[in-house]
């Protein structure tokens, strides 16, 4: 492309992101870095009632999670600042007063009474609910009168009363509108905001948007779009909407299909890069037979032409798939032990200040294939970082009596005690043979080890994990385990 690709992610503060929203932002935002572009941010809070206090902050740790910066934006400014929209507002009246001085436009003075009277009306008849344009015929001099009287209005647009208006979407084809199905909509509200569709056009305009990829629920604003472009001589971006996000169960995605609010993923044990690629994929596709791509893979491969308008299914399963994939396959060992080492130290596990970096790497090295959500990590090695208190019928388990588990593993102690070259090849080779004079099924003699040095009957492989504990402290549980049972055989 010849010109920069200039492209804008929107979100308004009144909660947080979601799937769809984000699923938005990484679209943008691999658009411009495929060409080179630039990502602006941009705050849309004209809807004031509706503003929650810390959701921009929200909507800052939401994208900078996922990994994607802007070049423009509010915290960062830019050539076209401010890029919040509440502090825009004298450049929409003015824009607003242009058209309103050129005929396009026109103070509305009807009350909310009225208006609604009007919808009532409307609907008992069963027809459309819309203005019914009484104020676009006033004269000029009657309503400055009722300017200034004080009288409150809002700004209509004068909406062409015949023919059609047509947008061209990059994924559907020209998308056409009949003028006298659209109101006299409101571009300028009573207390001086303007709703999203004006503040939307004037500001693409002025900060040199050339690509709007947007949710299809905004196809209904596309006749708005053209008419506010043209009507102040201006060329519209190119759009493309997004295909819509559903279920599994092909309806409207919702939180029983599990979906959840963006920042909530991370919460649960989503990592970035499996969120980056999973929403890269929702809607849009690379490769026949490939799922999983870099985020440098992605800007290389990703183009509108690569995106479908066919609705994208949201599958939970699929993304916890992708998950445990990225971190089983594509994190390192050391990478992994940074991210959960917050996790492990909020469940108690360990204190970063006295924490052993070197034991840490070599127990989440155990268990990485073992981790769909990061979370996972605390109940797979939590005996790694405090000892178990198995109970005596539990370390015994249903094969052996407690007296035949008591014998046994003091015969294991007693083995594996002077072993000095403490490694899983020796522990494996000195406790099969082990069972094997003993005429004891490995299976048997090594749940029995499992359960007293790990307090579960499923860990990573046994001889790796007696040798990632280490000698002291797989010889101290053998040894709890011990009396832990002569107690109960024998009595305290």
């Amino acid at each position: 492309m010849n010109s920069e690709v200039r492209v804008r992610f929107p979100p308004s503060p009144t909660g947080y992101l979601h799937v769809g929203n984000l699923r938005t932002a990484v679209f943008n935002w691999l658009l411009a870095r495929h060409h080179g572009g630039k990502f602006i941010l941009r705050i849309e809070d004209t809807d004031r009632a509706r503003v929650v206090p810390g959701a921009v902050e929200v909507i800052y740790e939401t994208l900078r999670w996922i990994g994607i910066d802007w070049d423009e934006g509010p915290d960062i400014g830019g050539p076209h600042a401010p890029y919040v929209q509440s502090e825009r507002k004298e450049i929409y009246r003015e824009y607003a007063e242009l058209l309103i001085s050129q005929g396009k436009a026109y103070r509305c003075f009807c009350s909310q009474e009225r208006l609604e009277a009007l919808r009532e009306e409307q609907r008992k008849n069963n027809l459309p609910t819309r203005y019914d344009r009484k104020c676009r015929y006033l004269g000029p001099e009657e309503a400055k009168r009722l300017v200034d009287s004080g009288q409150p209005y809002v700004v209509r647009f004068a909406t062409p009363l015949e023919g059609t208006t047509t947008m061209v979407d990059l994924l559907r084809g020209p998308v056409t509108y009949q003028n006298d199905q659209i109101d006299d909509f409101v571009i300028l509200k009573s207390d001086g905001y303007p709703p999203y569709h004006f503040a939307v056009v004037v500001d693409d305009h002025l900060m040199g948007i050339t690509h709007v990829l947007r949710g299809d629920e905004y196809i209904s604003s596309g006749a708005r779009d053209i008419l506010l472009h043209e009507a102040l001589g201006w060329n519209p971006p190119l759009y493309a909407h997004t295909a819509i996000i559903l279920g599994p169960d092909r309806s409207r995605l919702s939180k029983r299909h599990g979906a959840l609010p963006a920042l909530e993923y991370r919460d649960i044990g989503i990592i970035p890069e499996a969120m980056f690629n999973y929403l890269a994929l929702l809607g849009a596709s690379y490769s026949a037979d490939r799922e999983i791509f870099s985020r440098e893979e992605l800007i290389e491969l990703f183009d509108i032409d690569k995106m479908s308008p066919s609705p994208a299914i949201f599958d939970a399963n699929k993304l916890e798939w992708m998950n445990a994939y990225y971190i089983n396959h594509v994190l390192s060992v050391d990478d992994l032990a940074s991210r959960v080492k917050p996790i492990l130290e909020n469940a108690g596990l360990v204190k970063t200040e006295d924490l052993d970096e070197g034991y840490l790497i070599e127990v989440i090295g155990l268990v990485k294939d073992r981790i769909k959500l990061l979370p996972d990590v605390v109940e797979l090695t939590d005996f790694f970082f405090r000892d178990p208190d198995p109970s005596a019928e539990e370390i015994a388990g249903k094969k052996l009596t407690l007296q035949e588990a008591q014998e046994l593993l003091q015969k294991v102690k007693d083995r594996v005690s002077p072993i000095d070259n403490w490694s899983e090849e020796i522990l494996e080779t000195e406790l099969r043979s082990m069972a094997s004079e003993l005429g004891v099924k490995t299976g048997t003699l090594f749940m029995l080890i499992r359960v007293a040095i790990t307090g579960k009957t499923a860990s990573p492989g046994l001889f790796e994990t007696m040798a990632v504990l280490g000698k002291d402290r797989t010889i101290s549980r053998i040894g709890r385990a011990i009396d832990k049972l002569d107690l109960v055989v024998h009595g305290g």
